[in-house]
């Protein structure tokens, strides 16, 4: 048996910011108490092992970076939030439930790429489908104290034959660190217990991530449950909540993503024919070691750049007009999105570099104010006014245009928000509001834009057909703001030396 060492809990306690107490009280309680090390089975599982791949994960690790002691403490910190908004229902028991994703199918028999539900994902670091993660309080002790259960597939030789090999029960504990681990069809027996007793059931019932688990076992239970008053609720928001402030070393996993794309999409300057910078970009990615795209790439030439969501890319880039890529990857479960726009043939002209050079000092404008404090709400709206001030010194709209009449007119040429949360999903915890406060560890992007269609009479001849945004990945700090992406040039005079080095 082999114990976690002091120093790692003292660790663990240290970066647990968001409690406060006593702390040799707290390591009384502790949900995460010295656990059996259990020995990874000598054989491949569903995901990459310390075993199996000790080119990508250190003894410990779940995922690459990632520790079981962090996905523990995630837990631990899970349960915190639900003790403090459990505090009016007295001594009551508490069960959370998640799912992961189920496989979905292009047609028949041909699966899509299988990718996990992120916030199952973020509590356990578990990558198979069909599988079920619960937290369940512990019987006589006060909350946070809980156990951690995995219900995953059942090994199935016949099916790992065509899909590849599954961890099974013995290696979803080994891999993960949850206390037990039982079969997915196991699930029915905690089910039935759940329906005859009081615990109050955290479970995001309004919209199931996988309708099939949720249609065999769920379904009835939150019928039930339903009848009872507060003995059902969701849990998205809390678990958004955590994933809102980002670890040190899921900000490292960032560090990675971003620069990941920041060297792909340098290579894409050189790059002049649409087909070879969407696909290459996509290669780049890879070949730096990147498991996927993060999404479908935009790669927007000429008027096309003013479609905010252009991904047919089926279209040549001709000579003299810009191309805008707003393009991602995913690197250990965390992903990046980076925007960069700039001249096919490697030189800006005149109105291209104007609207550009006005993108970009909006954008610097913007990113000076990432600190804690501020909101993205905040930037947003300042945005807007420095898009105004600069269509009025771009002659795009007029210098006696009231007040009422500017905020309508910047929203023709950005009809976008300044940024997002980025994290495990581009759009990080969506349901999130973008007026809070920003803090350290938290992760956003900021992404001007001005767009001005072909068709708009309106505008100066010379700048219709031209789209520019800029996006930056960025982490708040207590100081300075951490750019992700600082590696992808973006001043006019560097794009065009870099251009200018592949003619």
């Amino acid at each position: 048996m082999v114990w976690f060492p002091a120093q790692r809990l003292i660790t663990a306690v240290r970066d647990l910011n968001s409690l406060s107490g006593c702390k040799s009280c707290f390591l009384r309680r502790f949900s995460i108490q010295p656990v059996q090390q259990r020995k990874i089975p000598n054989r491949y599982l569903g995901q990459p092992s310390p075993f199996t791949h000790p080119h990508l994960l250190k003894p410990g690790e779940v995922t690459p970076g990632l520790s079981q002691v962090e996905y523990a403490l995630r837990r631990h910190k899970l349960m915190v939030l639900i003790q403090k908004e459990a505090q009016e229902w007295g001594g009551m028991d508490h069960t959370v439930i998640l799912l992961s994703n189920p496989t979905y199918y292009m047609s028949n028999d041909i699966p899509y790429t299988f990718h996990q539900d992120t916030n199952f994902l973020y509590l356990c670091g578990f990558q198979e489908p069909d599988s079920i993660l619960v937290l369940q309080s512990l019987p006589g002790k006060l909350l946070p104290s809980h156990k951690a259960m995995l219900f995953v597939p059942r090994r199935d030789p016949s099916r790992e034959l065509w899909d590849g090999p599954r961890s099974g029960t013995d290696g979803a504990v080994a891999l993960t660190g949850v206390d037990e681990a039982y079969t997915t069809e196991e699930f029915r027996h905690l089910v039935t217990k759940l329906k005859g007793d009081s615990s109050m059931v955290w479970y995001d019932s309004a919209k199931p991530v996988h309708p099939q688990l949720h249609s065999d076992y769920l379904q009835p239970l939150t019928e039930i449950k339903a009848r009872s008053k507060n003995c059902i609720r969701a849990i998205h928001h809390l678990v958004q909540n955590l994933r809102l402030i980002k670890s040190p070393a899921e900000i490292e996993r960032m560090k990675v993503a971003g620069k990941i794309t920041s060297q792909s999409t340098l290579s894409e300057l050189m790059v002049s024919s649409f087909l070879n910078c969407l696909f290459q970009f996509d290669f780049e990615c890879r070949a730096r070691g990147a498991d996927i795209l993060a999404y479908p790439p935009v790669v927007a030439g000429g008027n096309r750049s003013n479609t905010l969501h252009y991904v047919k890319n089926n279209q040549l880039i001709k000579d003299g007009e810009m191309v805008l890529l707003d393009g991602g990857c995913e690197s250990s479960c965390y992903v990046s999105d980076i925007t960069r726009t700039w001249p096919i043939s490697g030189r800006f002209s005149s109105p291209q570099a104007e609207l550009y050079q006005a993108v970009l000092e909006i954008q610097k404008s913007c990113l000076s104010l990432c600190s804690p404090s501020m909101s993205l709400e905040y930037i947003y709206n300042l945005m807007l006014s420095l898009i105004g001030q600069k269509l009025k010194e771009l002659g795009i709209l007029t210098r006696s245009i009231t007040k009422n009449q500017l905020f309508k007119a910047v929203r023709k040429y950005c009809p976008h928000h300044v940024g997002h949360y980025l994290g495990m999903d581009v759009h990080d915890t969506p349901d999130m509001s973008r007026s809070l406060l920003l803090r350290p560890g938290m992760v956003i992007t900021i992404e001007p834009g001005i767009y001005i269609p072909e068709y708009d009479t309106g505008a100066p001849e010379r700048f219709r057909g031209i789209g520019v945004r800029i996006e930056d990945d960025v982490v708040v700090m207590e100081d300075a703001p951490l750019i992700l992406s600082a590696d992808c040039p973006k001043e006019i005079y560097q794009i065009e030396e870099i251009c200018g080095r592949s003619l």
